[in-house]
């Protein structure tokens, strides 16, 4: 397999067409080579989206519903299972879906619109289920502040999930939000080492910010715990009983976890960055990987996708299990979202 280095505090170098793409062409070796790929800029398209609030019915999550303000992420993480969403878009998988982002520039509007619907049963939202809300473009956008504001004014729960720092930005809101009872918040952390981050997760806040960003939260009592996500054989999953204590430490209450997804064009992404940066261990990985997923690279099987299935994969819920106790640790937080509280846009508020 070649190997192809990404532009500088990029996830990949590659950019394969997507699967929807009517014509194939393939990049040729001119001579001209260049040891240190250039940058590529990060460019944002606006979008007038449809709707907003998105479904599902996977028993292996434990929300109905999300809001995604962004298409894209800008974080670059080389292993993240939304890159093959960007083919929708008639965009990459690979150097586009972190490079060239979309912003639902009415998201608001229409999630006002979409909680005042007739009808509209109101349960826990979710912000970060495929991209990150707190990715470096929401500086600008401020897409997911606006979506706290509104969530807050009619006491709508709802839960993130983010490995941005930026998330300490929003305390005011989430601040008021938990003195209701109406949110909870997940660090994802993947590592403590500085440089498996730069390269695993360009563009992600490094280790210590987010164990920063958990104090905070704590600090404030917000509801913190910590997602272990994702735990990759023979990269990170040695640091999972390191993880959850620094986490716990830092003042996370609640901790879960996730064997690494590859679906479709994730998969050839992550052999590449295999190659370019443990090739001595690269072929070992993927067997280890496939020994998770019946003989696959992935299995989208509800129950399955999310643990996967066999001797490593027992192993390490093994030992998730026995850090949670260890460490007092709990998989669920202790403070439940108040759906009580909820006044649709037009409705008359309690007065307690």
């Amino acid at each position: 397999m070649s190997v192809i280095l990404p532009p500088r505090g990029r996830g990949t170098g590659s950019n394969p067409l997507n699967r929807f793409a009517p014509t194939t062409s393939v990049a040729l070796d001119d001579g001209w080579f260049q040891e240190v790929p250039p940058s590529r800029a990060t460019e944002v398209r606006l979008e007038t989206a449809k709707s907003i609030i998105t479904r599902n019915q996977s028993p292996d999550l434990p929300f109905d519903r999300s809001v995604n303000p962004y298409r894209g992420c800008e974080h670059g993480c080389i292993y993240c299972y939304a890159r093959p969403s960007h083919a929708y878009w008639d965009l990459s998988p690979g150097l586009d879906f972190e490079t060239r982002l979309i912003a639902k520039t009415n998201a608001v509007a229409l999630l006002e619109q979409q909680l005042s619907r007739p009808g509209y049963q109101c349960a826990p939202i979710n912000l970060g289920s495929n991209t990150d809300p707190y990715q470096p473009i929401e500086r600008e956008h401020r897409l997911t502040r606006q979506t706290l504001e509104v969530l807050l004014r009619y006491r709508h729960p709802l839960t993130i999930v983010t490995k941005g720092s930026l998330v300490l930005r929003d305390l005011d809101l989430l601040t008021q939000l938990a003195e209701q009872k109406l949110v909870k918040v997940l660090i994802s952390l993947t590592t403590l080492d500085d440089e498996l981050k730069r390269t695993l997760e360009p563009r992600a806040a490094a280790p210590s910010a987010r164990l920063r960003a958990i104090r905070v939260l704590r600090e404030n009592r917000v509801p913190v715990g910590v997602l272990c996500s994702p735990m990759i054989p023979m990269i990170n999953d040695m640091e999972l009983e390191s993880l959850l204590e620094a986490a716990r430490d830092a003042g996370a209450r609640q901790a879960s976890y996730m064997l690494l997804r590859l679906p479709r064009e994730v998969a050839p992404l992550f052999e590449e960055w295999l190659e370019a940066h443990y090739p001595q261990r690269a072929a070992h990985v993927m067997s280890i990987i496939r020994q998770c997923r019946g003989g696959e690279v992935y299995d989208s099987r509800f129950g399955y996708r999310f643990r996967g299935q066999g001797p490593f994969a027992e192993l390490l819920a093994q030992r998730f299990a026995v850090a949670l106790r260890k460490l007092g640790l709990d998989r669920r937080m202790d403070q439940e979202l108040d759906r009580s509280r909820f006044c649709p846009p037009g409705g008359q508020m309690a007065l307690l």
